[in-house]
């Protein structure tokens, strides 16, 4: 399925101009006294703007604290803060909700790239994000429910089964579905961040990417490269990336 390029907003102030006519200056038909600072159709947040595009809901901290009851269902954490499991509407949608830790790794900007891009991006290799919320300082974000957890957790946790064959195929083939859809997009995207721990799998097995807080756009029409800091896990990045921070569309980035 298609998508619309995704755009990380920051909002101008400079651009807005507040005027007010004087005595016996003409107001022009229809023209508004003052123009507006956010665009139509887009949420500000901070000073940044969630695209208009974006599918998702807009959820209110307390909806989320009652869902997840009061935060009480803990079923993972990281540098990113927490997760929550919980139940929308009454419990007919069973949710992962992500809390960002205010002093954790990752920020605000994280936080947002994720929301205006997943916001915009459906696959089935891809994690869904059904919503978020902006209330006051807190950041939160509202994933599908993913019961069988990390693949790292299966590959590598003490005491943990050992997956069958058929079964690593399947992820295998699903992670690099969800790579490919990333990278024929226009403009392509560049995950950065494809390691076990961000494929997260469902009841059958079937491999989903998430946490995309460091994805960026890459080269598009005649650039072949786009230059950035390094980001990722070592071990994980590509080794001409990582040397140069120089990514070109025939390296095998993630």
């Amino acid at each position: 399925m298609g998508c619309f390029p995704f755009t990380l907003f920051k909002r101008n102030t400079g651009d807005v101009q507040r005027t007010t006519p004087g005595p016996g200056t003409p107001r022009k038909r229809g023209a508004p006294s003052v123009a507006p600072a956010t665009p139509v159709g887009k949420k500000d947040v901070g000073g940044d703007i969630i695209s208009a595009q974006s599918r998702l809901r807009d959820f209110t901290y307390a909806e989320l604290k009652s869902a997840t009851r009061n935060f009480q269902n803990l079923v993972g954490e990281g540098g990113f803060g927490h997760v929550y499991k919980g139940w929308l509407d009454g419990g007919g949608q069973v949710v992962a909700v992500k809390q960002l830790d205010r002093e954790g790794m990752q920020g605000h900007k994280e936080w947002l790239v994720e929301v205006n891009m997943l916001g915009q991006l459906q696959h089935a290799n891809l994690v869904n994000l059904i919503g978020y919320c902006s209330e006051g300082e807190q950041r939160l974000l509202v994933y599908e429910f993913m019961p069988r957890g990390s693949l790292e957790n299966h590959l590598f946790r003490r005491n943990a089964v050992c997956l069958p064959w058929q079964i690593r195929m399947k992820v295998a083939l699903g992670a690099a579905k969800g790579l490919a859809y990333l990278h024929e997009e226009n403009p392509p995207v560049i995950y950065r961040d494809f390691k076990t721990s961000n494929i997260l799998l469902d009841s059958d097995f079937t491999p989903k990417l998430s946490d995309f807080g460091l994805a960026k756009e890459g080269p598009v029409g005649d650039k072949t490269h786009v230059s950035t800091r390094v980001m990722g896990t070592h071990g994980y990045a590509a080794p001409e990336y990582v040397m140069t921070g120089i990514v070109l569309d025939n390296y095998g980035h993630c």
